[in-house]
């Protein structure tokens, strides 16, 4: 029976960040339908950090089967696109969006990410691993301003912004674009996650209470931020 393409997008930190079992990957490893799930790290927004992978491992040892992918040095493409299409899970790190979206480009990933995604594959990440599906973001990739990127992997349509309760600047700064023109679209609390099926917002979820998902769009020439209440995982 075919998979049905979803992604699901997280805010930011996860109760994992603290050492903590994270009731959101337990969430996406039962998305993938899988007793022991094939779960790949792509850490390239965070330029392939080892410290990060050695993370990913603790937090997936045991319940999956955990595997990563560095695309910084000399990747065979001829190697890693077969092992990247066969995956149960793909999660993307946080980090520099903008450049993962360039090297992504260079080696041919965006276009194996997108079939992946087709063939069913659950993508998910945080943070820049939340907001690279979309068309278009809101990203401090660029300097300590945050500013717009619009030339998202564009699987998902519309904007979105991460950090949305956790960083100050997150919501008038998004706010302000779409207000501007900046298309429209969701905005997520750290700690909380929008699950997608296909370009369809399924729902939203969070491992701690009160932290939620938006919907930002303009209507009749005013910003509009209606609030998605996230369902607490268990």
């Amino acid at each position: 029976m075919p998979r049905l393409p979803r992604i699901v997008g997280f805010g930011g930190r996860s109760v994992a960040a603290s050492g903590g079992p994270s009731k959101l990957d337990d969430y996406v490893l039962e998305l993938s339908g899988q007793d022991r799930p094939r779960v790949l790290y792509l850490p390239t927004p965070a330029a392939d950090a080892d410290a990060l992978i050695v993370g990913f491992y603790e937090r997936f040892a045991g319940r999956a089967e955990p595997s990563h992918l560095k695309l910084f040095g000399a990747p065979d493409a001829a190697s890693w696109r077969p092992r990247l299409l066969e995956q149960d899970v793909i999660c993307v790190s946080g980090g520099n969006t903008a450049n993962a979206l360039a090297v992504w480009r260079v080696h041919g990933m965006d276009a194996a990410l997108r079939e992946a995604w087709e063939g069913g594959a659950v993508l998910c990440g945080g943070s820049a691993g939340m907001i690279c599906w979309f068309e278009c973001s809101v990203t401090d990739s660029f300097g300590r301003e945050l500013a717009p990127l619009r030339d998202g992997l564009g699987l998902l349509p519309g904007s979105a912004c991460p950090h949305y309760d956790s960083e100050e600047r997150r919501r008038p700064a998004y706010q302000q674009l779409v207000a501007g023109g900046f298309p429209g679209g969701f905005a997520v609390d750290d700690f909380a996650g929008i699950q997608f099926e296909g370009t369809t917002l399924k729902e939203a979820v969070t491992e701690v209470e009160g932290h939620d998902a938006y919907r930002v769009e303009l209507v009749g020439g005013e910003v509009k931020e209606t609030r998605i209440p996230a369902r607490l995982l268990s």
